[in-house]
């Protein structure tokens, strides 16, 4: 008896972890990227798990926000292993780890999508610029990435925004209204 029990208990653990384990990686990988951004200074306001609604009741979850007087960094973060191949025009990108092929959705794409929901929730700072990011933090593999969108490493994360920070386009007033009226 108390070994079927055990067994049971082990069971719904197992399928527990097995249903939850893409979403337990992706939190490690958000994490990891959070981490990152601290270095980033004080003249950077970092944003995580953004939840936007438009109008139509339609949800976008982004993963990070950066706001600064240079603009927004929009940030989409993958916590993959394997090869990853891409296209920013495909709908689908590929991991492949070993003989195994996975699809899974364009993150390129699905950034543009987040972008498109902040523009809308803030229309009224029409001088913001939007720079999407995607940014790998496990221990993937870049292979054929085709995208004129960053897609990189979590370490070339503080350089690239610091390389986008080049032309100011809002005072930090309103950096810090838009992460006022986000929250």
């Amino acid at each position: 008896m108390i070994i079927a029990i055990t067994f049971l208990i082990i069971g719904t653990i197992f399928i527990f972890l097995k249903l939850k384990s893409a979403k337990i990686k992706g939190s490690f990988g958000e994490a990891k990227v959070n981490a990152t951004l601290h270095f980033l200074g004080s003249e950077y306001i970092t944003m995580n798990d953004v939840l936007l609604r438009s109008s139509k009741g339609l949800t976008s979850q982004i993963d990070h926000l950066v706001l600064s007087e240079y603009g927004i960094f929009v940030i989409e973060t993958k916590n993959y292993k394997g090869w990853i191949f891409g296209n920013e025009k495909a709908e689908n990108w590929m991991q492949v780890i070993f003989k195994e092929k996975h699809q899974f959705r364009n993150p390129v794409k699905q950034n543009w999508s987040h972008i498109y929901a902040l523009k809308s929730v803030l229309s009224d700072f029409p001088c913001a610029k939007y720079f999407p990011i995607v940014v790998f933090s496990g221990s993937a593999t870049l292979k054929d990435i085709e995208s004129s969108v960053p897609v990189i490493y979590t370490n070339e994360l503080n350089s690239t925004i610091r390389r986008y920070s080049t032309e100011k386009c809002l005072t930090a007033e309103q950096a810090s209204l838009i992460k006022h009226r986000l929250e």
